[in-house]
């Protein structure tokens, strides 16, 4: 604030054509505090906002009171302390995994290998009966796996297209001759009953 002393020594400097520097103080509107500007001139009556002052760096002159002003310049305060960056922490030792040198492999020992038995020999022996039973025999090797079993008539016929012509015509042989065999023994029997028949009816 200014005091009346403080406003004759601002006059006697604008009389010398030196315009004195002020300061604005907290209640000043319109300006920062702290902030400092030139008087230009005082207005009359030295009433109320009668001194013009040019705050710096404004194109302006603006009118203040003696409470808004004062010749005192106010302490620059400290510039606030940047914050102190953090402390980098250092990087830790990357530690670098070395997988322990494996224990070399026992060899495991070739099993021996087996010898190759070569297959047996397989023989497969037809029979017929003059009736026309068929019956079968297998030897494997030396050894006699089937003997004489029975085999249906329709199933050598079957067989005997898949072989040779020349099996197939012996086996054909064989199956005609039984068949005439059991066409004569029914005409055979079928005389027989044909007699008995008659004799039969002759005792009636």
């Amino acid at each position: 604030m200014l005091s009346d002393n403080d406003i004759t020594q601002l006059r006697d400097a604008l009389e010398k054509g030196k315009p004195p520097t002020v300061w604005f103080t907290g209640r000043a509107v319109g300006v920062d505090p702290g902030k400092a500007g030139k008087v230009v001139s005082f207005a009359n009556p030295a009433e109320g906002d009668f001194i013009e002052v040019k705050p710096t760096g404004s194109q302006d002159t603006l009118s203040f009171s003696k409470a808004e002003l004062t010749l005192t310049r106010p302490k620059q305060r400290p510039a606030p302390k940047k914050p102190s960056p953090p402390p980098v922490a250092e990087p830790a030792a990357e530690q670098i995994y070395q997988p322990e040198p494996a224990a070399p492999a026992e060899k495991k020992k070739a099993a021996p290998r087996r010898r190759t038995v070569p297959p047996a020999e397989v023989t497969v022996t037809l029979h017929s009966t003059p009736r026309g039973d068929w019956t079968v025999d297998v030897v494997v090797g030396k050894k006699r796996s089937v003997r004489s079993m029975p085999i249906q008539a329709a199933a050598i016929h079957k067989i005997a297209k898949e072989l040779p012509n020349q099996v197939e015509e012996a086996i054909s042989a064989v199956m005609a001759a039984a068949r005439q065999q059991h066409e004569e023994r029914i005409a055979f029997l079928q005389a027989e009953l044909d007699a008995a028949r008659r004799a039969l009816n002759e005792l009636t």
